[in-house]
């Protein structure tokens, strides 16, 4: 059975205009030239310019998972169910051919209240033959992860494990079966440069208690389970500088899920098309602009899936303008990226997009259950 896998983080999909009183990110330009005399026409302002911007990302994002015809979507940054169904019904479904359901979404342990989410083309199966599972409240003792760099955060062994949760999602489709262990992992900004190998051991003790998770639901036979990782794990293995050049940077945390364990497709690509988001951002130490593409979106497959082969899309489209979407291209200028791009209507050069990440689907042949 050929089933399509896909994994997205959307980009702060929020039913909130802002998050506490953090300012939003990309209403910060537009309100920083405006005036108010009153707190409270400032508070107006900045939900109608939120909204403004908020309609024109979302059907961006909405055609980015139209163009992927998934079968089952993995989803990241998702405030609540009832916006994650709204989006649907109002976004996907007015671009999409295919109509989805089985939705699912727990609250998770991220600050701003951000979650994993899961969702399903309605006609793969019944609601229920889906089953989900959430480990928020799973602690650093439980999954036997808690060691001397984890307690240097001032973390302590019954405290939680996961920076938001990881859904294990249990489809049963006859006479096949598949688990996916949908994740989002520590980010690597601490708004500090030293943000990637300062959060490193958090990211490591998540994916250690992932593979904890997939072990312990399969047993001694996970090699020829039919599981998937799939989400925004926020690292990477490699670099892919200007003209392409890849410069490798392992990552312990990723070690734990793809060494002897979990395959990425992704790493069968050409160098310069394994890449799921890009940076680019002042280095005041190094007094010069740096732009890095990187992997940071994963399907990961069992071993036995892996075995059977997969094909890999990654959809670009939804990216803004800035973003050279060939990193072999030494030509960064502005003329040249505004001219020579294949974007959705009315992307921008810095926004609206559908989203700071690339949509990855990977699709596989899911084998019939095993009956040895």
């Amino acid at each position: 059975m050929k089933l399509r896998v896909a994994t997205f983080n959307v980009e702060n999909l929020s039913s909130r205009w802002r998050f506490a009183d953090v300012q939003r990110g990309d209403v910060t330009a537009a309100m920083s030239l405006a005036e108010f005399d009153r707190p409270h026409e400032r508070e107006a302002a900045e939900r109608s310019v939120a909204l403004t911007l908020e309609d024109d990302k979302r059907q961006m994002t909405a055609l980015a998972i139209a163009e992927a015809r998934a079968d089952v979507l993995c989803l990241q940054e998702v405030d609540s169910l009832r916006v994650l169904e709204a989006f649907f019904a109002n976004y996907v479904h007015r671009m999409s051919d295919i109509r989805y359901g089985h939705f699912k979404l727990m609250e998770g342990n991220d600050r701003r209240g951000i979650d994993v989410g899961f969702a399903a083309r309605r006609s793969l199966l019944r609601p229920d033959q889906v089953t989900v599972t959430s480990h928020r409240e799973g602690t650093f003792e439980q999954f036997d992860v808690f060691d001397r760099d984890i307690a240097a955060f001032g973390i302590k062994p019954g405290d939680r494990v996961f920076n938001r949760d990881c859904l294990m999602v249990d489809l049963d489709l006859g006479h096949m079966t598949l688990t996916l262990f949908v994740c989002h992992l520590k980010s690597m900004n601490n708004g500090k440069a030293d943000g990637r190998p300062a959060t490193m051991p958090l990211r490591r003790a998540e994916a250690r208690a992932v593979r904890a998770l997939v072990q312990r639901r399969f047993g001694p036979d996970w090699r020829r389970a039919n599981w998937i990782v799939a989400g925004d794990l926020n690292d990477y293995s490699e670099v892919i500088g200007p003209l392409g050049a890849v410069d490798s940077k392992p990552s312990p945390a990723l070690q734990v899920l793809t060494e002897h364990f979990g395959v990425n497709p992704v790493a069968d690509l050409p160098p310069h098309e394994r890449w799921t988001h890009f940076h680019r951002a002042w280095i005041e130490d190094e007094g010069r602009i740096r732009e890095e593409h990187v992997q940071l979106d994963y399907v990961l497959l069992s071993p036995a899936l892996a075995e059977r082969g997969a094909t890999v899309e990654i959809v670009r489209r939804g990216l803004p303008y800035r973003t050279p979407l060939d990193p072999r291209d030494p030509d960064r200028s502005i003329p040249r990226l505004a001219t020579t791009a294949d974007r959705y209507p009315r992307v921008g050069w810095d926004r609206p997009k559908a989203s700071d990440h690339c949509l990855l689907a990977v699709e596989i042949d899911l084998p019939a259950n095993r009956r040895d």
